[in-house]
């Protein structure tokens, strides 16, 4: 008796550590560049590059990566961002749903042009999330933006792909991996 015991827990223990890992929650990474990110009015240009991790179904995000002024931004939560000045970015809050506000919502070239609203939200090839930008030489003062990177064009509407987004900056084509 003491025999089969001892075989039933040799053959059962190791299947007790794959049914520990099976039950863990997945994790999505992803890394992106984007050389040119533009569009609204007096928005200026930025370029933008990162990455990180994130579960949608827990609302967990890590994620943060650096960014540089282009072209004088004049206008939105960047104003004032001279070209040639850039800084680093970290997400604090990942966009899951329209229920937090923002909910993926976006528009490339602004309101004022009568484009029409679009929907960025977060999945598998899709990260919406809320950032803090600060500006190197500035401050501390972390400047709240929402943003998203997607591995796939959210506005097909305009030419070319458009697969980041920062607020009041513009869309862009970025390099986006996702796994």
């Amino acid at each position: 008796m003491a025999k089969i015991s001892m075989t039933l827990l040799a053959i059962a223990l190791p299947l007790l550590q794959i049914s520990t890992a099976f039950g863990q929650e997945a994790y999505q990474s992803f890394g992106f560049r984007a050389a040119s990110i533009s569009g609204h009015a007096n928005g200026g240009a930025l370029s933008l590059a990162g990455g990180g991790a994130y579960n949608p179904t827990t609302g967990f995000i890590q994620a943060g990566g650096s960014f540089r002024c282009i072209v004088t931004v004049a206008n939105g939560p960047l104003s004032g961002c001279q070209a040639g000045q850039g800084g680093r970015w970290h997400a604090f809050l990942l966009e899951t749903g329209q229920a937090q506000g923002f909910g993926g919502q976006f528009r490339c070239v602004g309101q004022e042009t009568g484009e029409k609203q679009k929907f960025a939200i977060t999945d598998d090839n899709t990260v919406a999330m809320r950032a803090d930008f600060y500006l190197q030489g500035a401050n501390d003062e972390p400047i709240p933006m929402r943003m998203f990177v997607s591995q796939v064009d959210e506005a097909s509407d305009f030419a070319g792909t458009q697969n980041v987004w920062v607020q009041g900056v513009g869309c862009g084509d970025a390099i986006a991996n996702f796994n």
